[in-house]
């Protein structure tokens, strides 16, 4: 049987469970799983899990996380990221990136984050955006986590590029809009990349696109030893 862990830099416009299904569907073994759910829109590293991998699921879902993620500023969607609704629209600073410095160190560290409408979160037995696609009112819980770092990277126009580095649980759809309403405006993430989860890198990763067959998936495993 199939044992091990392939690290997948997964494309945009799949979710999590997508990827899962079509290495299942490749490999023909039904014990699949990944460790660390990846938005949609997000793409980047996806550890996946096959056969007795999956034990370790928890172990890996732990691990600290390090994401590039581009945020714009100005608008508010309701799924606080580019594939939402707007919802409303507001200025944004002409000093933009001054500002950000000013207000990043409020998040930094121990912080506490309302976990996005849009979530796979469950509120009392129920998924969050189940509800919200129905239109119905709630308070989404709040969450502690930890953001060791957050890094500018570029800026351009209403829109800012940053690294951040950040424990498991972390919402960076929160961050983004978070961070908007603490310089008076709305934010949403438009761009999204996980570079680094649980110790596997990007440059570890393979493209969803090179791999077609049971030979392919063989030879990119890892973790054997693990097992």
């Amino acid at each position: 049987m199939l044992n091990g862990i392939i690290i997948i830099d997964k494309p945009s416009g799949y979710t999590s469970h997508d990827i899962v299904a079509i290495i299942r569907r490749i490999t023909k073994v039904k014990r699949v799983g990944h460790a660390g759910t990846l938005d949609p829109l997000a793409t980047g590293v996806l550890p996946i899990l096959i056969g007795s991998a999956t034990k370790l699921s928890a172990t890996l879902t732990g691990g600290d996380k390090e994401y590039i993620a581009t945020i714009k500023f100005g608008e508010k969607r309701d799924t606080d990221d580019a594939k939402g609704v707007i919802v409303e629209t507001k200025d944004v600073p002409k000093d933009l990136e001054v500002r950000i410095k000013e207000v990043l160190p409020k998040f930094l560290g121990k912080i506490t984050q309302r976990v996005p409408d849009y979530s796979a979160v469950k509120k009392e037995g129920r998924t969050l955006y189940k509800m919200a696609r129905r239109g119905e009112k709630f308070e989404a819980p709040l969450r502690e986590v930890n953001i060791e770092n957050i890094e500018i990277m570029g800026v351009e126009d209403a829109s800012i590029t940053v690294r951040v580095k950040c424990s498991k649980g972390t919402y960076i759809r929160a961050l983004a809009r978070d961070m908007g309403e603490a310089i008076g405006t709305f934010a949403h993430i438009s761009a999204l990349r996980r570079t680094v989860s649980s110790g596997f890198k990007i440059e570890a990763a393979t493209k969803l696109s090179e791999i077609s067959t049971l030979q392919d998936v063989e030879r990119m495993l890892h973790g054997r030893q693990l097992l």
